[in-house]
This record gives C-alpha cells, sequence and structure tokens, in this order.
C-alpha cells in the first residue's frame, strides 16, 4: 500500500447532522485511516472558533508573565499548573537516542467536577479560569460525540466506549513554544507519541508540527484554519491490539515569533481497564498488551517524562 503524503481530512457534517448512513460511512473512513495514518484533519465539528482564538491568546497571556508569577502554580504531584521552559524530557519511547530537555512550557488544566477544587489558577490573567474550563468542556464534549465513531469503526456497538469514558481523565495543555535556533537533537517537543486515547489540537496560523510516516519520513501537517489535528493515541493502540495505530510526531518553531499549541489529551476514566477488544483479536492474532488501567498506564507515562522535574524543586530555577 502506498504510504500518504498528507494528511486526510474528515468532514463530521453529516454525522453531526445525524444524516441517514453517515455513522457507517464516516466510521468506515475513520477505521482506514487509523489503521494506515493514526493522524487526520476534521472540519464541520460543531467547536465554535472563537472560543479556540480566546483560549490561544489566554496561552499567550500566562505565559508572558514573569517567573515567579508562574511559578505560583507550579506543575503538582496531580499534573496541574505550570511546567517550566525545558523541564519535560521525552523518554517514555525510544524514538530518539539522545534525550535533551523539550523547548517549551506549559499550563495544565484539568477537570473540575466536584466540590473540592482541583486547579490552581494565575491571579494575574484575569477569566483564565472561566475560558480554559470552557474550552476544555466544549472539547471534552467533542471527544465523546465522536465516540461512536470509533465504536462502530472496531464493529462495536456504537455506545460502547460511553460509560468507560465518561467522568474522562483528560488534560488541557497550553503551550509555548518560542522562537529559537535549535541545535542537536534539540526540539520544541521530541519525537513522541501521545498517552491518549485520542488527542485533539486545534490549527494556529504558527506552523510546527511534524508526522512521521509508516514508510518512517517525517511530513509537515499544513495549518488548515478552523480544523482539529487528531490523532490515536497509545491508549486505544494498546485497546485495539495494535490495529489502530498511534503515529510518533514532533513539534518545532522555526518562526521569528512565539508558537502556542493548546492540546486537548483524551482518557477514558481513570479505572477503565485496558484489556484487547473482542474484535480486535483472534486465534492468529492474540493480545500484545497487558491489561491495564488507564489510571496504571498514565502513572508510567508521567513517571518517565516528568518526574525528574516534580522531585527537583529547584529544577526551574538553575
Amino acid at each position: 500500500m502506498d504510504q500518504p503524503t498528507a494528511l486526510p481530512l474528515l468532514d463530521l457534517g453529516p454525522f453531526l447532522a445525524g444524516e441517514p448512513g453517515a455513522l457507517e460511512r464516516t466510521a468506515a473512513e475513520l477505521r482506514r485511516i487509523n489503521e494506515t495514518v493514526g493522524f487526520l484533519y476534521i472540519t464541520n465539528h460543531g467547536v465554535d472558533w472563537k472560543m479556540v482564538e480566546e483560549t490561544f491568546a489566554l496561552a499567550a497571556r500566562f505565559h508572558a508573565q514573569p517567573m515567579e508569577e508562574k511559578m505560583k502554580v507550579k506543575l503538582d504531584d496531580g499534573m496541574q499548573g505550570y511546567l517550566p521552559y525545558k523541564s519535560s524530557t521525552t523518554r517514555a519511547n525510544g524514538l530518539v537516542a539522545v534525550r535533551k530537555p523539550n523547548e517549551n512550557e506549559a499550563f495544565f488544566v484539568k477537570p473540575e467536577r466536584g466540590p473540592t477544587p482541583v486547579n490552581r489558577w494565575p491571579e494575574g490573567v484575569p477569566g483564565f479560569a472561566e475560558a480554559t474550563l470552557r474550552y476544555f468542556a466544549a472539547l471534552d464534549d467533542l471527544a465523546h460525540r465522536m465516540l461512536p465513531l470509533y465504536a462502530v469503526a472496531l464493529d462495536l456497538p456504537p455506545d460502547y466506549f460511553d460509560k468507560p469514558c465518561e467522568d474522562s481523565f483528560s488534560t488541557l495543555r497550553l503551550t509555548h513554544y518560542p522562537p529559537v535556533e535549535y541545535g542537536s537533537d534539540e526540539y520544541g517537543i521530541a519525537p513522541h507519541t501521545d498517552s491518549t486515547f485520542i488527542t485533539l489540537l486545534a490549527q494556529n496560523p504558527v506552523p510546527g508540527l511534524q508526522i512521521r510516516t509508516q514508510a518512517g519520513e517525517w511530513i509537515d501537517a499544513p495549518v488548515i484554519p478552523e480544523a482539529f489535528v487528531v490523532n490515536t493515541g497509545d491508549i486505544l493502540n494498546r485497546w485495539t491490539n495494535g490495529r489502530f495505530i498511534s503515529t510518533p510526531h514532533r513539534a518545532f518553531n522555526t518562526m521569528k515569533t512565539a508558537r502556542y499549541a493548546i492540546p486537548f489529551f483524551f482518557h477514558p476514566k481513570e479505572e477503565t481497564l485496558v484489556e484487547c477488544l473482542p474484535t480486535c483479536t483472534s486465534a492468529d492474532n492474540p493480545p500484545r498488551f497487558p491489561a491495564q488501567t488507564v489510571g496504571e498506564y498514565m502513572a508510567w507515562f508521567r513517571g518517565q517524562n516528568y518526574d525528574h522535574f516534580r522531585k527537583q524543586p529547584q529544577a526551574a530555577a538553575e
């Protein structure tokens, strides 16, 4: 099969409008994409793009604060808060031989569902909490609306993933990639696969995302206005016994202006057991991965990529 040289585009409009047969047609195309590429664009997704632009603007305002203000909400053991520049190193895979800190800084937002607050918010960015939680809810809703497509693509009932993904264990990350000159083995974020069920990445005017094809070539993901890039993550890859590809990708900022990214990492709920789906195994294709809960897998993933920072409180000042 010829390897794709560009990411495919999936129009969600007919499916979201409930047109007859659209679920099956769209799911069949999603199946083909996830078995061969693992990355795609979606359009007509129903998310108000003004909300997206507002979130990009808030990411810029947050990262423009003085370091002492950002450090007041430093990343905690719940993986919420501010991760300083060069404080993460991609270790959860073997995609790079030399591991250097990623050339970015980020702020992580978690869902607020109970009476006890989960997030800590910057005091110097008015409206930050309300707007980012509003965006979180919109992306969480979009991911849930897409679940029937993934279920039908895997020959499962449309509601198969509904219960495992309720109260999702998801994260919104507001990332800043400053303009830098990259040296050898340096990246905005190094080649990696995501830990997620799926990731939703809003497109912004500053390019920088690159995807590794199944042939091993790195290709650019051109910016398509008002579209989301969607990719399969490791959890869905494991759930499907490797059938749906978790594709390596990386990011740079080669422009002379700041680049921001606001990926939404969609996970099933923490206690969901991820074990090989019944439609993804046979006598000739036994399960390849051990059964794990989402929480167990995420604890491993985070330990690989972030614990070196969280265990060294003074790292940000070095």
